[in-house]
């Protein structure tokens, strides 16, 4: 992918994902979850976009900013884990290629389910002294897990339908 001439265009792009990321994830489908101030969202299936659509520096940021922003909204001890593990699962996605719904990104979301249910478990087992009651909520990061990956890809499915990858590569990248 060449550099951008537009990068006014990308840091709006990414601050317009980080917002969205924020809204969904704190506002849409928030459903507090277990004893210890998680709760399940579906505001990943936005970071799985965002992975696909940027250049993974700006994706990362994306996921970043706006998990980290929806958790100083609701649950702020959290924030600092979030931050971390959502732009670690922007990784097994890929941004390089002309649909969205190429075969990496189709089977992205399973290495993304791990990282994720991992990040919280430790998080939690280093914030509450214990890695026996974060087990518990291995289920709720499973379904939040699942349930953002069925939204991204039915999303990125009519996406592809519209080219939505090609025009927001020929925005974000071209010369004029």
């Amino acid at each position: 992918m060449k550099t951008t001439n537009r990068p006014a265009a990308l840091i709006t792009v990414t601050g317009l994902f980080a917002a969205m990321i924020a809204l969904m994830t704190a506002y849409i489908f928030h459903i507090p979850y277990g004893a210890n101030g998680g709760y399940i969202h579906f505001g990943d299936a936005l970071i799985y976009i965002a992975a696909v659509l940027l250049p993974r520096p700006y994706a990362l940021a994306a996921a970043a900013i706006g998990g980290g922003l929806a958790d100083l909204m609701t649950a702020p001890m959290w924030a600092p884990a979030t931050i971390l593990i959502k732009m670690l699962i922007t990784l097994p996605f890929t941004s390089h290629s002309t649909k969205m719904l190429e075969m990496r990104n189709i089977i992205a979301p399973l290495p993304a389910l791990f990282l994720s249910a991992t990040g919280y478990y430790l998080a939690e087992g280093i914030l509450f002294g214990s890695f026996a009651a974060p087990l518990a909520s291995l289920a709720g990061s499973a379904i939040q897990s699942g349930g953002s990956a069925v939204i991204f890809l039915l999303t990125a499915a009519a996406l592809d339908r519209i080219h939505i990858k090609a025009k927001t590569q020929q925005f974000l990248f071209s010369n004029h």
